[in-house]
């Protein structure tokens, strides 16, 4: 097969896998949740809440890579030409409006939006800085 084909694969099984093993170990430690000999501090998080921080980690990174190839093949050609503008403007639309819902939703103390703004930053950065890279494909 073709390099870039692999490249999918590869990147299709990895990200298969990042989702399972985020499975498996929500599944064993969602039982352990509700036993009494684990006591939780409720500032910090539980490892089902960072496995959900670390998939938005990786989606993050999976979101913003899938815009560099475009602009790659752009820069090589200097042009646009092959590239559906509509996709890309619906995208945009997308992603300015999925930022600005999380952006708009913090709650109102201060005390608590710092935490929200830190839970919510993968998604954040993965929707504003795709709009940023898709403003560059246009």
């Amino acid at each position: 097969g073709s390099p870039s084909l692999r490249n999918l694969g590869t990147a299709w099984i990895v990200g298969c896998g990042a989702l399972r093993v985020t499975a498996l170990c929500q599944l064993l430690l969602g039982s352990q949740e509700h036993s009494p000999a684990i006591l939780r501090n409720n500032n910090s998080p539980d490892m089902i809440e960072m496995s959900g921080f670390i998939c938005g980690c990786v989606s993050c990174v999976f979101y913003l890579g899938s815009r560099f190839p475009q602009l790659h093949k752009n820069f090589q050609r200097k042009c646009t030409e092959g590239a559906f503008f509509l996709l890309f403007a619906l995208a945009m639309m997308g992603n300015c409006t999925c930022g600005l819902s999380l952006v708009l939703k913090m709650p109102k103390p201060e005390s608590s939006r710092a935490l929200c703004f830190v839970h919510h930053l993968s998604w954040l950065v993965g929707s504003f800085g795709v709009l940023v890279l898709d403003i560059f494909v246009s």
